[in-house]
């Protein structure tokens, strides 16, 4: 039945948005987080690549979450000679999260999730009609 591919379509969407708000999450928690002693480095912004794989069962494409990485762009830098963490010239590395950049994924992660529960309540509503015309 094609209903419960575009069903199967939409949770494997859902799944990899929820992993991706997860992420952002940490992020977020994580933005003011500055090394962990002299030499340490501080937290470094995560990333989220989706792929599309196809379910040999049902034979649709789905989206996963292929890798779950890090951002190598260069850590921000702040004077603040009085941080423990601060090097000799008075300039501690802080994380490289953006919280503009963060918010605005989160978004649209958000704006995705939502279209995706769409297309699974009109898919269900579809399903529940096609069952009450075979009564």
């Amino acid at each position: 039945m094609e209903l419960s591919k575009a069903l199967d379509i939409s949770a494997s969407g859902m799944d990899a948005q929820t992993i991706r708000l997860r992420v952002i999450a940490e992020n977020l928690a994580n933005q003011d987080t500055t090394s962990v002693g002299p030499n340490g480095k501080p937290y470094r912004r995560k990333t989220v690549t989706f792929e599309n794989k196809l379910d040999q069962e049902t034979g649709v494409g789905l989206v996963h979450v292929k890798e779950i990485g890090t951002d190598n762009s260069p850590y921000p830098r702040r004077y603040d000679p009085g941080n423990p963490n601060a090097d000799a010239n008075g300039y501690v590395d802080m994380p490289n999260v953006n919280s503009l950049v963060e918010l605005m994924d989160m978004r649209e992660a958000e704006r995705a999730y939502d279209a995706n529960v769409s297309v699974l309540q009109a898919t269900r509503g579809m399903l529940a009609r096609t069952i009450g015309l075979l009564k």
